[in-house]
């Protein structure tokens, strides 16, 4: 008998630990559940819950809330862990890194672009990466696939393709014409070199594409990589000037130049040839061409007078190098914020925005320039816009109609990218708008 109670007493005891167990974890599943509610709330309210651009889409039967998406997300926020279930919080700030697409132990995930409610207009692209035009071909962020290491693979292997399908086209100066020298483009650069193919690689701005234009100390998160000429990498993480400073190493040491500072303007066709218009009007004749280039295009102008003096810029690469001057930044968006708080401790900085508050822009951002405007180190103006540029000054015209003329040295505008899509479709691209269109999903196992 007396087993038997210390039976029952031990099995009460156990029992008891369990359901307590149970209950702490329903109770603090609740909980975080209920944040994350919160901060839905709060991200539709600032309109930062709908995905812009490449984002990750989770199947919540798969999902086991493991969290390693959560922590493998460099920009924080993105996803959190609503009922059991890893959900999307503020999609509008997700970049497409694809970290938390590689972590996730379960391969819940699958990175789409576009929604079922926002379209993205996409170029007609085949799996061999040729498009609706035979002969050209596109890899890389143009096609959807903004991943560094995707992107690098796919100019690979579109140059493989290439090579198994170049004409015998007579009249050409090159087998193959490479435009844009990002991830994509310097890949498929290499594994031209490797295949020995007469070709040219150009480049509208400035070698590294995208990643060129990334802050100085900004993180690019890659994962393993092969490149072409050179082998394995191995990294997880690096910075923007490491990065580029191994693209040019292995470009050097394969002797390869890429003509930067060349824009493209149109690509038509000429006989069995491609002819390629450059800005400088020369024209290029290729049997194939490769587009590699991003989706953010050429950066928006403001079209107003005095915009082409050497003063105005549209990026910012070495803010540390700048002091002592009277600055002005265009822009709301996170580029223009960073650009601001970057050159505010050494010069006067003023910041231009035409909207009436700062949108869709990352939280530390919001806190970092409201901060910025309360300690008076950055002066805003919102509801403003420029109205002519001058070699001593730049005039603003504000909220209330008056016209402002402010002394100023430098200007930068962030007003984002003109996309290619008129240029696509001269080149004779289909283009389609695709709704939560799946971009990177991993391979079912049989």
């Amino acid at each position: 008998m007396e087993v038997l109670l210390e039976k029952a007493i031990i099995y009460s005891v156990v029992l008891g630990l369990i359901l307590l167990t149970i209950y702490i974890y329903v109770r603090q599943l609740k909980r975080n559940s209920k944040r994350v509610d919160e901060k839905i709330k709060k991200a539709k309210e600032e309109g930062l819950h709908e995905p812009v651009s490449l984002h990750p889409e989770i199947d919540v039967n798969t999902c086991i809330q493991s969290g390693a998406c959560i922590e493998a997300c460099p920009e924080k926020e993105i996803i959190g862990i609503r009922n059991g279930k890893a959900t999307l919080i503020n999609a509008s700030r997700c970049i497409g890194h694809g970290a938390c697409f590689h972590a996730c132990p379960v391969e819940a995930i699958t990175l789409v672009i576009g929604t079922e409610k926002r379209g993205v207009d996409l170029p007609h692209v085949k799996r061999d990466f040729e498009t609706n035009v035979p002969g050209m071909y596109i890899a890389g962020e143009l096609g959807g696939m903004g991943l560094i290491k995707n992107s690098v693979e796919q100019g690979k292997q579109a140059v493989n393709n290439i090579v198994k399908a170049i004409s015998r086209a007579k009249g050409s100066e090159y087998d193959l014409v490479i435009v844009g020298a990002g991830p994509a483009g310097i890949s498929a650069t290499l594994e031209a070199k490797r295949l020995g193919l007469n070709f040219i690689t150009l480049e509208q701005d400035t070698l590294g594409g995208t990643v060129y234009s990334f802050p100085r100390a900004k993180i690019v998160m890659t994962s393993p990589m092969d490149l072409p000429l050179f082998g394995k990498i191995k990294l997880t993480e690096t910075t923007k000037s490491d990065l580029l400073e191994l693209w040019i190493k292995v470009l050097n040491e394969n002797n390869i130049t890429i003509k930067q500072n060349t824009k493209v303007e149109s690509i038509t066709k000429e006989g069995e040839n491609f002819k390629l218009l450059i800005n400088n009007g020369e024209t290029v004749l290729t049997k194939s061409v490769l587009l590699a280039i991003g989706r953010r295009g050429t950066p928006r102008k403001l079209n107003v007078t005095g915009e082409h003096l050497e003063k105005v810029a549209y990026r910012l690469l070495e803010p540390e190098n700048i002091q002592d001057k009277s600055i002005l930044v265009v822009g709301g968006g996170d580029s223009a914020i960073e650009a601001a708080l970057a050159l505010a401790d050494l010069n006067k900085v003023l910041l231009s925005y035409r909207g009436e508050a700062f949108q869709r822009i990352k939280v530390k951002n919001g806190e970092k320039i409201n901060k910025a405007i309360a300690d008076g180190t950055i002066e805003v103006r919102f509801n403003s816009n420029v109205v002519e540029i001058n070699e001593l000054n730049i005039i603003l015209s504000l909220s209330d109609k008056e016209i402002k003329t402010i002394d100023n040295d430098l200007v930068y505008i962030f007003a984002g990218g003109e996309l290619p899509t008129d240029f696509l479709k001269k080149a004779g691209i289909d283009i389609s708008t695709k709704f939560g269109h799946a971009v990177l999903k991993h391979e079912k196992k049989r």
